[in-house]
């Protein structure tokens, strides 16, 4: 797994800029604190989006009919953004912090693992469901010890699974389908976000203190920024991932 950008020229600045709002809205999701939020830019190009080579898996590219969807190892969003960047705290964070109980689920649709990227508190349950009328499997490629591989020969199939250390960026991959990979994130804390289809995250109820926020990618690597929250204030950190 790359953690840093890899044969990427880097034009702008890997550090985050930092800009006070005190307009913004607190969040109150644990309870107070801060907030801080902002968007993960593209910088450049961005490459062309190639559709998914399905081989010899007819059954596969007969659920898309004529309408290939496209890889998504780097999507950018139409407004310049990079969609699917885990945004976190790397440092630890004061207070005790319950798993949800409802699951994160990773749907096998259309041969292709749904959400692409996913990220769970700590102990949170991980549902793996099977939708297409074809044999998955999940293969879970843990550092920590936490690795599974599981079979879900039958449509409609489900499996739950629980990973209690924290660990980021563990890939999901399908043995029987090449093309199929996902990244799931683990957490020690509640203040992280995957960015979506506006590229923009928010984190809310931050106690007080000094923190590294890192913005990860699965192909461009790792950007990250010091931000110190103070009560209910709101800040802004802009990170940009650099193309070739």
């Amino acid at each position: 797994m790359r953690q840093h950008a890899i044969g990427w020229a880097v034009v702008l600045t890997a550090a985050a800029t930092l800009v006070s709002d005190t307009n913004a809205d607190v969040g109150s999701d644990t309870g107070g604190g801060g907030t801080v939020s902002g968007t993960v830019a593209f910088a450049g190009t961005p490459p062309a989006a190639k559709p998914i080579a399905f081989g010899a898996e007819k059954q596969c590219a007969l659920i898309h009919g004529d309408h290939p969807p496209a890889t998504e190892d780097l999507v950018v969003n139409p407004n310049g953004t990079v969609r699917d960047v885990l945004v976190y705290v790397t440092d630890a964070v004061p207070g005790e912090f319950a798993a949800p109980t409802e699951p994160l689920v990773f749907e096998q649709r259309g041969c292709i693992f749904a959400p692409h990227v996913g990220a769970v508190l700590a102990g949170q349950p991980i549902e793996v469901r099977n939708d297409d009328p074809v044999l998955h499997n999940v293969r879970a490629q843990s550092k920590l010890g936490q690795s599974f591989n599981i079979a879900q020969p039958v449509q409609g199939m489900k499996t739950t699974k629980v990973l209690k250390k924290p660990e980021i960026g563990i890939p999901l991959k399908c043995d029987v389908h090449f093309w199929m990979t996902a990244y799931l994130h683990v957490l020690a804390h509640p203040f992280f976000v995957v960015t979506g289809e506006d590229g923009a995250f928010t984190l809310s109820g931050l106690p007080p203190g000094t923190y590294t926020l890192e913005a990860w990618h699965s192909a461009l690597g790792t950007r990250q920024a010091t931000v110190t929250v103070r009560d209910t204030e709101a800040q802004t950190v802009e990170f940009a991932f650099a193309g070739p």
